[in-house]
């Protein structure tokens, strides 16, 4: 694999998450995350796969996500992505927020081991 071909899945595979958090796409996921995966949530709680998961599944009260800010850091086999996101409240309020994600290349594919995710 090249930095470019391994950039441009990880652009995809950006975009996939994102989108899927947007639409509770609980079996996209399902492809997307390791076994081993953890988030911090915003509350400062962690979850596992099967938390993240169930946490997924629940109703989404967000609107219009998008990112900014992309940066992709690849070091070989792992690579950290950084971003912006912006995104409409239930009531109606534009907010922002920040997420940190770390996907392990494993079998030559990727997968999402970490997620952090700040709100502001």
């Amino acid at each position: 694999m090249t930095e470019a071909t391994d950039r441009a899945a990880l652009e995809r595979l950006n975009h996939d998450y994102i989108a899927s958090v947007q639409a509770g796409d609980v079996a996209r996921f399902e492809r997307l995350l390791a076994a081993d995966f953890r988030c911090s949530n915003p509350d400062g709680t962690l979850l596992d796969r099967a938390g993240f998961l169930a946490q997924t599944a629940r109703p989404v009260t967000i609107s219009g996500l998008r990112t900014e800010e992309v940066e992709i850091r690849l070091f070989g086999d792992t690579a950290i992505v950084h971003a912006r996101t912006r995104y409409v409240t239930a009531e109606g309020r534009e907010a922002a927020g920040r997420y940190t994600d770390v996907w392990v290349r494993r079998g030559g594919e990727w997968a999402c081991v970490s997620a952090h995710v700040t709100r502001g």
